[in-house]
């Protein structure tokens, strides 16, 4: 690569892009919060996932909807070992 360029790692997403997760629907059984925040943290970057998560609250959807085994996303994400960016997101915005 010459000097004098510099790399670019991926795009700056929209708001438009980022809003499109709120979209996201579970097939059955499935809680519809956690179904959007997991699809949102598996294909967001930690800082767009921020962004995401007030475009989430404003839509009226519960950071803390439980799931299946009464569990809250970020009580999910807290064994990802490389999660601390968006446990701390979430943590910021208000979930337990």
């Amino acid at each position: 690569m010459r000097k004098d360029k510099q790399k670019v790692i991926g795009e700056p997403m929209t708001d438009e892009q980022i809003a499109a997760f709120l979209s996201a629907r579970p097939y059955a059984g499935e809680s519809v919060e956690q179904h959007i925040l997991t699809r949102a943290y598996r294909g967001l970057r930690a800082h767009d996932f921020e962004r995401f998560i007030d475009m989430f609250r404003q839509e009226g959807f519960d950071l803390d909807a439980r799931d299946a085994q009464d569990k809250t996303f970020l009580q999910n994400i807290r064994e990802h070992a490389q999660a601390e960016d968006y446990i701390a997101a979430l943590e910021r915005a208000g979930a337990h």
